[in-house]
């Protein structure tokens, strides 16, 4: 982790159940003495009743903080710290939320806090052969690794009600369980698709205030992903409303009872699922990339524009391995320009389309990106 080699905390943040604490105590444990406390657990909530004092004992070994987000008011202990010194690598955190919603490792760590987002397993981890599985059933370990596709469900719909009734009230967030996961649910139904404010807040007999709460707990929680659209100078009219994704599609899955490959096939989210698939493949392997889609009121459509390393990149998803190009898609590519253009569809083999169109695998396109 490079930025413990030059901020006095680094984050590591991510939905729970990702592997953040294995990562943890894995990269702490080869580098000297460390302390390492899970807030979740009172026996060592206990030991920073006066953290001040705590941690100062501990100062010359690495503290890792597990949970950081169930005790706010560390934030400004560790600035106070962290000045003491200014040396780099004191602290490790770990959180499942984001900066956004942990505003106070930003208000009170500003410029001595390093973050790095992990995320579930991704195709480059686990082995292109096991696409398939990861596809089916999301990247959290505990799914993915289960000895059954029954086992895989059951820890899915475990760590679903988990999150719900005790994840979300620990971060201070005062919304009803049921409430959340219908509008949870309700965004599995839209997953993919251009997001209509009042159409989501009518269904649900709520404000659209409270819908645009609800969006960003979940995406701040990192339980869903919103996509917002490309802006460019083209002189066209362009969709300004985001799409919404479910970041994991094993929990998008469950939360439509898909149970298996043959039930996927013959489901209608089936295309934005694998759309939301690659995209977080993307999105884990390239950090630093800017992510938008494209399209225009005329139906000009490309459904993920890629800004990396000064370059511009359109993906276009398509779940067959015989994949077919729109008329809408052409015209996209002409408005945009990009510097390269694929497919990413579910093949073994990279081969061209149509000129200047390449279909590839989603970790073929991830490296391209990468460079």
């Amino acid at each position: 982790m490079e930025s413990a080699g030059y901020f006095p905390v680094t984050a590591i943040l991510g939905p729970r159940q990702c592997g953040k604490t294995t990562l943890a105590k894995s990269w702490i444990g080869k580098r000297g003495e460390f302390v390492y406390l899970d807030l979740e657990l009172p026996s060592d909530l206990v030991k920073l009743q006066e953290p001040e004092d705590f941690l100062k004992r501990c100062a010359g070994k690495i503290v890792c903080l597990d949970e950081i987000q169930r005790v706010p008011e560390l934030f400004p202990v560790l600035r106070s710290l962290c000045d003491l010194t200014n040396a780099p690598g004191q602290f490790l955190v770990l959180g499942s939320a984001s900066p956004d919603l942990l505003c106070q490792s930003s208000e009170s760590l500003a410029g001595r806090i390093g973050y790095l987002e992990l995320t579930p397993f991704i195709e480059s981890e686990v082995n292109e052969v096991n696409q398939e599985k990861l596809w089916l059933r999301g990247g959290f370990p505990k799914s993915f690794l289960a000895p059954s596709d029954k086992l895989s469900r059951l820890w899915l719909d475990s760590f679903v009600q988990t999150f719900l009734e005790r994840d979300i009230p620990q971060l201070g967030i005062r919304v009803p369980s049921m409430t959340l996961r219908n509008f949870w649910q309700m965004c599995a139904h839209y997953h993919g698709e251009i997001w209509n404010h009042s159409k989501i807040a009518a269904s649900l007999g709520v404000t659209g205030k409270s819908v645009a709460h609800y969006l960003s707990i979940l995406s701040d929680a990192y339980m869903l992903r919103i996509l917002h659209p490309y802006v460019s100078n083209i002189k066209k009219r362009l969709v300004k409303s985001p799409r919404i994704y479910l970041r994991d599609t094993g929990i998008l899955h469950r939360l439509l009872d898909i149970n298996s490959r043959s039930a996927l096939d013959g489901h209608p989210v089936k295309g934005h699922s694998w759309e939301s698939y690659v995209i977080e493949q993307i999105a884990a392997a390239v950090p630093d990339a800017e992510l938008f889609f494209y399209r225009t009121s005329a139906g000009a459509e490309i459904d993920l524009i890629v800004k990396h390393d000064g370059k511009t990149y359109a993906v276009e998803m398509k779940s067959s391995t015989s994949p077919k190009l729109k008329k809408g898609f052409r015209i996209a590519i002409d408005d945009i320009k990009p510097d390269r253009v694929w497919v990413a569809a579910p093949v073994s083999e990279s081969f061209m389309l149509e000129s200047g169109v390449e279909v590839a695998a989603p970790q073929t396109i991830c490296n391209s990106i990468r460079g």
